[in-house]
């Protein structure tokens, strides 16, 4: 018989241990698998949007500018002479034709009155002249004179015509002189400083100014925009998304006070500055209490079109790269972030008004577009423009000083 080796039995207590080590295993798998299975899925991120609307406005641009009288008159001399009187008070209002200054008239009347004297003898020559040629021809036509004497005194009668002329063109310019002596004012205005007293010998048509005579009432103000702004806004015309027309002007003043009187925008320049790339705009803005004077610094608030249908958009929903370029986040129907390139004209309060990749109805990502990406898929919560504008403001005014920030180092010193 084949004796095969003895094989040793596992004793009771190995088994029971293995029996135990199974059953544990089997419920950790259980319990790993039923944990994934009722584990939630990922929750989407939120964010928060403005739904965008197109609204009616005007489109407007703040420019520097200078206010510049409407009128100018220097006034100068146009005969010479000693000043007599001056007839103004400084820096009060004349009216056109009012006399600013005397000079003395003496002897522009002597030399009127000698012009005089001239023509009263030069008339007398003519009806001299004029018998004599009478006679003459009388005498020819009888027989009694000679041709001779005859075309000699018609020659005499022509003389003293053109003497008379001459001496009453004399006569005028004397009387002009003696007129010129009243120096007047040109236009209505505000007078300025006078340059010379009673007393000083002033010439004709001379160098230096004896004052300046500004109307003030209504002012201009001269204003330069770039040419590419401007282009771009008549394009804009053009294409039919701006609308031309005689639109209000504001100003502010140098102590940022708002002029209470609205102009209008007179002329737009027809060429531009080589130097300076910009168009000179002028705008007419009255000025009935003389608050304005020329020369003054302001900025001007221009609404050179209307805009119709115009779309804004909150600044912090438009982000601009290294280029200059400018994009905007959108989430779509489907809760899909969307990137998208966008073009913007001007600023309005917090907000820039949209020429293209933006329309109305498309919400705009203004609150954490800085973690999402395009493609996620995202939870919007509606903001409304007013809170983006709130938070755009509060972006610009929170402007921390880097040394008051503590850096990541402090912060662990000061943890532990």
């Amino acid at each position: 018989m084949l004796h095969l080796p003895h094989q040793p039995q596992p004793s009771a207590y190995r088994v029971a241990i293995r029996a135990v080590a199974l059953t544990a295993a089997t419920l950790i798998l259980a319990a790993c698998g039923q944990s994934a299975a009722t584990q939630p899925a990922p929750k989407a991120a939120e964010v928060g949007v403005v739904t965008l609307k197109s609204q009616a406005l005007d489109v407007t641009r703040e420019l520097p500018g200078r206010t510049v009288a409407a009128e100018t008159a220097e006034i100068r001399p146009q005969i010479s002479g000693i000043v007599q009187s001056r007839l103004f008070a400084e820096g009060s209002a004349v009216k056109a034709g009012q006399t600013l200054y005397q000079i003395d008239p003496a002897s522009y009347q002597v030399t009127l009155d000698g012009a005089n004297a001239a023509v009263a003898k030069a008339r007398a020559t003519l009806q001299s002249a004029r018998l004599t040629a009478a006679r003459q021809a009388s005498l020819l036509a009888a027989d009694a004179g000679s041709r001779q004497d005859n075309e000699t005194a018609q020659a005499a009668l022509l003389e003293a015509q053109a003497e008379l002329k001459s001496a009453q063109a004399s006569a005028a310019g004397a009387r002009l002189d003696l007129q010129r002596t009243r120096i007047t004012a040109p236009i209505g205005g505000r007078v300025g400083i006078s340059t010379v007293t009673a007393g000083a010998l002033v010439t004709a048509n001379q160098t230096t100014a004896l004052t300046t005579v500004q109307q003030t009432d209504p002012m201009w103000v001269n204003v330069s925009q770039s040419s590419g702004e401007l282009l771009k806004m008549r394009q804009q015309i053009a294409n039919g998304s701006l609308r031309s027309g005689a639109l209000a002007v504001r100003l502010q003043l140098e102590d940022g006070s708002t002029y209470e009187h609205a102009g209008e925008l007179a002329v737009s320049g027809v060429s531009v500055d080589t130097s300076t790339g910009a168009v000179t705009l002028r705008v007419k803005v009255p000025n009935p209490e003389g608050l304005l004077m020329p020369g003054m610094y302001v900025h001007v608030q221009v609404a050179q079109a209307h805009a119709p249908e115009a779309v804004l958009a909150p600044q912090t929903g438009v982000q601009r790269d290294t280029s200059g370029g400018a994009s905007a986040l959108v989430v779509g129907a489907d809760g899909t972030v969307e990137k998208r390139a966008v073009e913007v004209a001007e600023v309005h309060g917090t907000q820039w008004r949209v020429t293209s990749g933006l329309a109305a109805g498309d919400r705009l990502i203004v609150q954490g577009n800085g973690k999402v990406r395009p493609g996620q898929i995202v939870s919007a919560l509606e903001v409304g423009a007013a809170s983006a504008e709130q938070a755009a403001s509060a972006a610009l005014a929170a402007t921390p000083a880097p040394a008051s920030t503590p850096s990541a180092a402090t912060r662990v010193a000061l943890k532990n």
